[in-house]
């Protein structure tokens, strides 16, 4: 028997792992800095050098890139700042995992500190959770004919199915020049800066994936003239790239994952010699899955009656899309500054960071929480201490709709930031209104038995006459017409003519009346 079969493709997960490590390092300011008085803003990035599998363990190693703004001990405190790095070798255990399979790496810092042990050192301490999952690329044979004519009954089964085509990683560079206002003093030193994504949306083209959105820019600046050492600007970049993918076409389901990677700001001559222009040079990661929408015919069960047709089954499963919906969560709070910090004269930089920290499925569709996290650079009235910094924590909540499903539903939420403004209401509070973009795509997973092999062997004659020639049958909850006509040795067909059925459904309690049938 010479069977057909259309291979699917799709991803199966092997496992996944995370842990919280904390990196924690002195660090010695180099001679070129002046002494530290006090630490006015920490910032922290997690980068992978190396990420390597073997026999259930995920090794990776990298460093904790880590940036600091202080007050100085010169000229009644002057502002300067440092950049440094710590080091790191880490591993988790996902059982299963061989040396080839691809491996997500993810690491998030979740708090970053810095002690003064004295002016010339400091001590940084970082708690940071890593995150990986292992996926491997796997292929699902599913029978859908029988090439020659055979004398067999056969069941077909039309399923709705999203087959992956292509799961891969691509990088978008972006280089482009920026100038100061005319109104703004030539630059020294870039003492701070901030780039952050903002409404960034994808596309689907004929070869290619079209990314658009923006770079809110601000910049901490010492100017060249000793009166004009703190300034400060902010602009906005429009972005627009696009990378190549082959598979692409408009009518794909799509999931374009950014990620801000990699910044660098650098000061540069503009046509008159003077250092009035900064070269952005940006690397934004993507991950990119698409899936194409299709329909399956597969055969779910075969049986002969002049002969003994046995298939052999496994279990396989099949993913169909339930819901692809975007969502827009508006969030409204306030920032209150402690008695321990100077009063804000003027917000200078904003930097915003979302994250997402649980997903709860309900009977109206996915609560979405976490945590925006606002942290301001601003101007104090205090001339000692004329930068200041506050960081706040706001919760969100936001319910996706999404409909019922019948079975068991895997979930993937992403999450943006579309805008955030902050005001200042007086010297001691200040008004925070943001609007968060939540994409949410869930498929359902269908569990189905596939046949992998079919045996057939000569009929057997004598359990075939031990059997009754017509028997009473009442339906039972879950049976279905083929299963009754395989079981008791006939057709579909006779059984719809026997007992003058309109189709190819049962109820349950229904009365049946079977004719064996010999082929």
């Amino acid at each position: 028997m010479e069977l057909e079969r259309q291979t699917l493709h799709k991803n199966k997960e092997i496992g996944r792992a995370f842990s919280q490590v904390t990196l924690d390092d002195d660090y010695n300011l180099p001679d070129f800095k002046p002494d530290l008085t006090k630490v006015i803003r920490e910032k922290g990035s997690v980068h992978f050098d190396e990420i390597h599998v073997n026999n259930g363990h995920i090794w990776f190693k990298g460093i904790l890139e880590f940036q600091i703004l202080y007050r100085t001990d010169l000229d009644n405190g002057k502002i300067n700042c440092l950049k440094g790095e710590i080091p790191f070798q880490e591993s988790l255990s996902i059982d299963e995992t061989q040396e080839l399979d691809p491996v997500k790496v993810e690491g998030r810092i979740e708090d970053i500190s810095v002690s003064v042990i004295n002016s010339r050192k400091l001590s940084i301490r970082s708690l940071v959770e890593f995150r990986a999952a292992a996926e491997k690329p796997e292929e699902e044979a599913v029978l859908t004919g029988i090439k020659e004519e055979i004398n067999c009954e056969i069941e077909k089964e039309q399923m709705d199915i999203l087959e992956l085509i292509t799961d891969k990683k691509d990088t978008l560079r972006i280089r482009k020049e920026i100038s100061l206002s005319s109104n703004k003093p030539n630059m020294d030193e870039i003492l701070w800066s901030s780039v952050e994504l903002r409404g960034i949306s994808s596309r689907l083209k004929n070869g290619e994936i079209e990314v658009t959105g923006e770079a809110l820019i601000y910049v901490l600046y010492s100017g060249i003239e000793e009166e004009e050492h703190l300034q400060w600007f902010e602009t906005t970049l429009p972005l627009q790239g696009s990378v190549e993918c082959n598979t692409c076409e408009e009518d794909l389901i799509y999931r374009v994952m950014t990620e801000l990677a990699q910044t660098n700001l650098e000061i540069q001559q503009d046509g008159d010699g003077e250092e009035r222009n900064i070269l952005v040079e940006m690397v934004i990661n993507l991950s990119i899955c698409l899936w194409k929408e299709d329909k399956l015919e597969m055969i779910s069960d075969i049986y002969a009656l002049d002969r003994q047709v046995m298939p052999k089954f496994r279990k396989g499963y099949f993913e169909k899309l339930l819901v692809k919906n975007d969502a827009k969560c508006r969030i409204s709070d306030k920032i209150e500054i402690d008695n321990t910090k100077e009063d804000i004269l003027q917000i200078c930089i904003n930097e915003e960071n979302l994250a997402i920290e649980q997903t709860t499925e309900q009977e109206d569709g996915v609560l979405v929480e976490g945590i925006l996290t606002v942290e301001l650079v601003y101007l104090t009235s205090d001339d000692s201490m004329p930068v200041g910094s506050v960081r706040a924590f706001i919760p969100f909540s936001q319910t996706i709709e999404m409909p019922k499903a019948e079975s068991k539903v895997k979930i993937q939420i992403d999450g943006g930031i579309d805008q955030v403004t902050t005001v200042l209401a007086d010297n001691r509070t200040v008004d925070v209104k943001a609007v968060l973009s939540l994409n949410l795509l869930a498929f359902e997973q269908q569990e189905r038995q596939i046949i992998t092999e079919i045996e057939e062997t000569e009929l057997d004659l004598d359990l075939l006459q031990q059997s009754p020639g017509i028997v009473g049958y009442i339906v039972k909850e879950g049976d279905r017409l083929f299963g009754i006509a395989k079981e008791n040795h006939t057709t579909t067909e006779n059984l719809v003519e026997v007992n003058h059925l309109s189709g190819q459904f049962v109820k349950p309690g229904e009365k049946l009346l079977i004719i064996k049938t010999v082929g």
